[in-house]
């Protein structure tokens, strides 16, 4: 029994050299796997050296934008507009207008109390009738004074009456003359006070000076309309109107720039309002002054074609173009640098960049907005590409981005 387990003692040699061999198999196995991800490392770019490269963005630009000489900031202002206001003091008794209420000239906006005065005009209405019946009576009489006058005339000639008579069928005559005289007058002086009492009324009536939209409402139905506004609480305007067909946009122009620019001159016009519209526009007027604490020049700038959605007060930036708009200039294109293309084997390609590579699309090009080209196709707004790419610069390789 001792014999036997004298024999399983274990060989000490023979241990060591399991332990080589297991330990070999590991390093091995670690060389074989750094060594794999040594390649998909080498693959995607990661270890091999980067080009580096200048970038510019695939964006949307407007073909205007390629002749534009000159840009400015400014408002839209309307040309045409009033604070519209009674010319005597009042109460406002009717209001018929609200803010977007379009009116026409002469249309009645407002009214004031008018009871006094629509009294004294039926006075006047009254007079000017007493006046007039007047003249009647008067006329009647001279009537009959002449067929006197006359016939006393004729029978004076014949001796038939005495001088006595005559002279008294004159003088009745002449007596109804005067009186017709001042019947007239009188009856003018009757029609004169009732214009003036109509005028008096008509100034309780506040109308539209002219077509126009109203912008703001500025008294209500009760409050004391005055044309001075000096009471307390009391309103001088009881709205205020502009003409929508006189919008023009103001815009300051630096002195060193004006020479660029003249009157009939074609603009686009952008509103922050709208972003997505462009204007067409012209040069109504450069002021003949310039504001020395800005060093600028007013110019004023019309609009080709009307738009309900163009307010005044709006703010604007115009283009001055060296030539008309032409017809799709104002549409949008989406477009990259001339400088990012490579031209090869009869086709036109970009290096879009996906990450810390690049891959070489194929593109199709529309027309040549100065310094940029039109894409139709293989690019879309917000991609990057690469610009003035190397010679060496093809798909997969690796790229470090310059900073500018």
């Amino acid at each position: 029994m001792t014999d036997d387990l004298s024999r399983l003692k274990i060989d000490p040699q023979a241990k060591t050299f399991t332990r080589k061999k297991r330990r070999k198999f590991i390093y091995l196995a670690v060389a074989a796997a750094l060594m794999f991800l040594f390649v998909i490392l080498y693959a995607a770019g990661i270890l091999r050296p980067s080009v580096p490269v200048d970038v510019a963005i695939v964006s949307r630009i407007y073909p205007t934008q390629t002749y534009s000489l000159l840009n400015a900031s400014g408002y839209v202002v309307a040309q045409r507009k009033a604070a519209v206001a009674s010319k005597i003091t009042g109460r406002l008794v009717s209001l018929a207008v609200e803010e977007g209420n379009p009116v026409k000239k002469g249309q009645i906006i407002a009214t004031l109390e008018h009871e006094d005065v629509s009294a004294a005009r039926a006075q006047a209405e009254a007079n000017l009738a007493v006046a007039g019946a007047r003249v009647s009576q008067v006329q009647a009489d001279l009537h009959e004074a002449t067929l006197n006058y006359e016939r006393k005339k004729q029978l004076l000639a014949r001796q038939v009456v005495s001088q006595a008579e005559f002279d008294l069928a004159e003088a009745r005559y002449k007596d109804a003359s005067a009186r017709r005289v001042s019947a007239k007058a009188a009856v003018t002086a009757a029609e004169a006070a009732l214009d003036g009492a109509n005028v008096a009324l008509e100034y309780t009536r506040i109308r539209a000076p002219f077509d126009a939209v109203v912008l703001t409402k500025n008294a209500d139905i009760g409050d004391i309309v005055t044309p001075i506004g000096a009471a307390a609480d009391a309103k001088a305007a009881v709205v205020t109107i502009a003409d929508l067909g006189s919008l023009v946009i103001e815009a300051d122009v630096s002195e060193s720039n004006v020479s660029r620019i003249k009157p009939g001159q074609p603009c686009e016009i952008q509103l922050d309002a709208l972003p997505k519209d462009r204007f067409r526009g012209t040069i109504h007027m450069i002021v003949p002054t310039a504001d020395r604490a800005k060093a600028s020049i007013l110019v004023k700038v019309k609009f080709i074609e009307s738009d309900p959605r163009i307010l005044p007060e709006m703010s604007a930036r115009v283009s001055f173009l060296d030539r008309p708009i032409a017809p799709g200039d104002q549409a949008p294109r989406t477009a990259i640098p001339l400088s990012a293309l490579r031209r090869a084997d009869n086709r036109v390609s970009a290096f879009r960049i996906n990450g810390r590579q690049v891959t070489e699309v194929p593109l199709r090009t529309g027309l040549v907005l100065g310094d940029f080209v039109e894409i139709t196709s293989g690019l879309t707004v917000g991609e990057r590409v690469v610009i003035d790419p190397p010679r060496n610069l093809k798909t997969g390789t690796a790229i470090t981005i310059n900073e500018r």
